[in-house]
């Protein structure tokens, strides 16, 4: 099973201000672009087979600076693959307005309590939303072998959906999982079942965790004198 390890975008001028959405031309902030560079950092010794991103721009600037961190070799800068169907929720209406005035909506209760229920006006559902982002990344992983590890850059409450779906979890409880702007989160995908080995680390946390390690040979194995 491969490895995927999905990357909320850094932050920009909007972030945890206004509902950006799928509004073209928001660049990464001059803070964004810092944890963009450390997020790069913490990821450079990890071997990444490939790379899917949404074609939001802050998605593919974030992807973009892990890649420009790699080594100089075509095989370990993979070229930045964009699937549509990693974009931002369609909001709508919602679109480029202030979260503090969007939280005065009626319709707010639903996005936190019944998000399964949640149409944006004039935009998409969240279950559609969910339902296209699992897709896209399920069809993706297959194409990598067991030992490979590729990353995905998204949006917050696409990677919360595609979290909930690993976990078994319904989607009205989504809203459980933080995403934080340029974390990291790790699922491995088998035949039998997901499993969400990281969820929201910082680059400190993944520098820690995530670099490639030589396999030890398993209990059974040093019994029998493998390895």
């Amino acid at each position: 099973m491969a490895r995927l390890i999905l990357v909320r975008h850094a932050r920009t001028a909007e972030t945890g201000i206004k509902l950006s959405g799928r509004i073209k031309g928001i660049p990464l902030s001059p803070a964004g672009r810092k944890e963009a560079a450390a997020l790069a950092g913490a990821l450079s010794a990890v071997q990444i087979a490939g790379i899917a991103s949404s074609p939001m721009q802050r998605c593919l600037e974030t992807a973009e600076a892990v890649r420009a961190m790699r080594g100089p070799s075509v095989k370990s800068r993979p070229d930045i693959v964009v699937d549509e169907r990693l974009t931002e929720v369609e909001y709508g209406d919602w679109s480029g307005q202030e979260l503090r005035k969007l939280m005065k909506d009626p319709l707010w209760s639903t996005v936190q309590r019944q998000p399964s229920a949640m149409t944006f006006p004039n935009g998409e559902s969240l279950r559609a939303a969910s339902a296209r982002a699992v897709e896209a990344i399920r069809e993706i992983d297959a194409r990598f072998s067991d030992d490979e590890t590729w990353l995905c850059a998204s949006h917050g409450d696409i990677i919360k959906a595609i979290v909930a779906d690993a976990l078994g979890t319904p989607l009205d409880l989504f809203q459980r999982i933080a995403i934080d702007p340029a974390s990291i989160t790790v699922i491995r995908y088998s035949g039998e079942r997901p499993t969400v080995v990281r969820v929201n680390l910082s680059a400190e946390g993944a520098a820690a965790g995530l670099v490639d390690k030589p396999k030890r040979p398993s209990l059974l194995g040093r019994l029998r004198g493998e390895g």
